[in-house]
């Protein structure tokens, strides 16, 4: 393994989220204070979208990290290929409440009655859906209903809704005005620009005790902004090929040329195609 090689405690490009590794690029420091102020709020639904890879999950996963296990009750739904029922069971499921065999109208009063009893305890509850574009009108208006609940004038409930572009036009349609109007913040993840892919491989290394090499010399980050767009993960993916590849070659520089041969064996393998990024 190329961590090994060159000395690193872990691997600095891995693919799936960690919040060790977030990246306060222009755009995800933007979006983390909308969450932040949306989190304040305490109400109501907040809206994360951004491309595939963009880092969505991590930055939410972040925000998560800085609440006090004491005041918020946090449970994420991961398949939201459901219908209406079954998403509620499935939230019953993350809220850990016991839902077997209930009907629809029994498991709103269950996820009411644990919710009152969060509220009763002085914390909250924060329910985060990930993939929500591929949720239908029938299961976002169970979600809306699930932010009806309240003690007094205090919103028992706090919803994010995390997902790829689709989202937002999802949230556009003229039938989601009732949801418009509970939407305390929404915020869309871009990628990285140009001038921030440096920096953002240079931030991964150093997390895991990168001496310096392998270098990677000016042309090489132009190249690997050309061949990824900028998109977080697919830095990640084609940096881990990149690294693998010097350690075999015993190099300590990564040069433009070993992008492109590194590019192209992706692309040969996966399908990869290296612009689609910047063509979206």
């Amino acid at each position: 393994m190329f961590e090994s090689h060159f000395g690193l405690s872990a691997s600095p490009f891995q693919l799936s989220p960690d919040t060790r590794f977030f990246f306060e690029s222009i755009g995800h420091k933007n979006a983390l204070a909308y969450l932040r102020f949306g989190v304040y709020q305490q109400e109501g639904f907040i809206v994360v979208t951004g491309d595939i890879g963009a880092g969505k999950t991590t930055l939410v996963r972040t925000l998560i990290d800085e609440l006090n296990a004491d005041e918020v009750v946090a449970a994420q739904v991961l398949n939201t290929q459901l219908n209406d029922a079954e998403l509620l069971s499935s939230i019953c499921n993350a809220f850990g409440v016991p839902s077997p065999g209930q009907s629809k109208a029994q498991l709103l009063g269950s996820l009411e009655a644990f919710f009152t009893a969060v509220a009763a305890s002085g914390r909250r509850s924060l329910l985060i859906i990930d993939e929500a574009q591929n949720l239908g009108h029938r299961e976002v208006e169970e979600l809306r209903m699930l932010s009806n609940f309240q003690i007094g004038n205090r919103a028992l409930l706090q919803s994010f809704l995390v997902g790829q572009p689709e989202l937002r036009r999802m949230v556009a349609a003229p039938d989601m005005e009732q949801l418009r109007q509970r939407i305390m913040a929404s915020c869309h993840l871009g990628p990285l620009d140009a001038t921030e892919i440096r920096a953002y491989i240079e931030h991964r290394l150093n997390l895991v005790d990168w001496d310096g090499t392998p270098i990677f010399v000016r042309a090489a980050i132009e190249e690997i902004f050309l061949h990824t767009g900028g998109v977080p993960r697919r830095i990640n993916l084609l940096c881990g090929r990149l690294m693998h590849a010097a350690a075999l070659a015993n190099k300590i520089t990564v040069d433009a040329n070993a992008v492109r041969v590194g590019a192209a064996d992706l692309r040969q393998e996966m399908s990869y195609e290296p612009n689609s990024a910047i063509r979206a």
